[in-house]
């Protein structure tokens, strides 16, 4: 209870939690250290990125080749979506944020034709010869600014692509 000069008989204490106890404990490694290994470990995986991308660019590129035969095909166009928003959520993280943009433009383009847009199999294989050249060394790292022809370009092919036709059904 306080009193009238607000004097508290309340005792705050903290709690001693696993964790705390822990980060207490001698050993351990500084945080440069720490930082640097984090680094490294992130440099081990962007050589095993590389393979992954080529393995998701495969994939994409099989569910594109399916729609191209069946556009009605919903589980090819949704296969595609997932491929595609895997590169563009991954990308930037490690460091292709080319193939991020490309990515993106592309999903937008997929999410078009989910809604009923018409598909065109030379906008997608636009967006493929782009991640072609986004994954390499020379694009990976810079920034579609730094592009400016790719990326206005895929922009209009976006804006152009994605008007869905007003008779196109509703999912």
């Amino acid at each position: 209870m306080a009193d009238k000069q607000g004097n508290s008989e309340a005792t705050i204490f903290f709690a001693d939690t696993r964790f705390e106890r822990m980060a207490r404990r001698p050993g351990g490694v500084s945080r440069e250290e720490a930082l640097e290994r984090a680094q490294g470990a992130v440099e081990e995986l962007k050589t095993d990125f590389t393979d992954w991308i080529d393995q998701q660019y495969g994939e994409l590129s099989e569910s594109l080749a399916a729609i191209a035969s069946d556009p009605s095909d919903k589980g090819a166009l949704e296969r595609a979506h997932q491929k595609c928003a895997y590169l563009r959520d991954v990308g930037s993280t490690m460091g292709y944020t080319l193939v991020t943009f490309v990515a993106t433009t592309l999903c937008d383009i997929l999410e078009a034709y989910i809604a009923g847009a018409p598909f065109d199999k030379e906008v997608t294989d636009c967006h493929m010869d782009a991640f072609l050249l986004a994954r390499t060394d020379e694009y990976r790292h810079r920034r579609p600014e730094e592009v400016p022809e790719l990326a206005n370009g895929l922009l209009r092919v976006v804006e152009m692509a994605s008007i869905v036709p007003p008779s196109a059904p509703k999912d």
